[in-house]
C-alpha cells in the first residue's frame, strides 16, 4: 500500500468548508489519523483552521498501520460524543480503524470526512460492505468524494 502524501491546501480548504456545510452542524469533532508524517500534518492543519473557525476539537487519536487490535484508539475516537469525525491515513490502517469503530462503537462513518489519501477504492475494499458507507471527503484537487450503499454504488471517486 502507499503511504499518504502532503495535503494540499485546496484539499484543506475544501475539507473544512464540506465539514462546515454538513448538517446537522457539526462544532465538536474527534480527529484521527496514522501514524505517517503527512497524516499527522494533515489533522494538524485541519485542527488549526476548524479552531480558528469557531470549532472545537475533542481529541486527537492516532492509529498504527498494523496492529492485534484497534480497540484502545476505537475507544479514544468515540469518547466524549463528538459531533463527527476527520480522518487521515493509508487505506490500510484505516480500514482496520473503521472495521473495529463500527463493530465496537457508536461511531457513524456517515459523519466522518477524510483527506485525499483515503480516496481509494481499496479502503471500502478492505474495510468490508457497508463499514463506511456515507464517508465522505476531498480529494487533492478539491473534489469531492463519497463512500454509497455498496448495492448500489459502492465509491463513487473524485475522479
Amino acid at each position: 500500500m502507499t503511504r499518504p502524501v502532503r495535503h494540499t491546501r485546496a484539499e484543506l480548504d475544501a475539507l473544512v468548508e464540506l465539514v462546515r456545510a454538513a448538517r446537522p452542524r457539526l462544532a465538536v469533532l474527534t480527529l484521527g489519523h496514522g501514524r505517517d508524517a503527512a497524516s499527522r500534518a494533515a489533522v494538524q492543519a485541519f485542527a488549526r483552521e476548524w479552531e480558528a473557525g469557531g470549532g472545537q476539537v475533542l481529541a486527537v487519536v492516532d492509529w498504527p498501520e498494523q496492529a492485534a487490535s484497534w480497540l484502545r484508539p476505537a475507544r479514544r475516537m468515540t469518547a466524549g460524543s463528538p459531533d463527527g469525525w476527520v480522518v487521515a491515513g493509508a487505506a490500510s490502517g484505516w480500514a482496520q480503524m473503521s472495521r473495529r469503530l463500527r463493530h465496537s462503537t457508536d461511531w457513524d462513518p456517515a459523519r466522518t470526512y477524510g483527506f485525499a489519501g483515503l480516496d481509494d477504492a481499496r479502503v471500502v475494499e478492505l474495510a468490508g460492505p457497508g463499514t463506511l458507507e456515507g464517508m465522505r471527503g476531498v480529494a487533492s484537487d478539491a473534489s469531492t468524494w463519497e463512500i454509497g450503499d455498496p448495492r448500489d454504488r459502492p465509491y463513487r471517486p473524485s475522479r
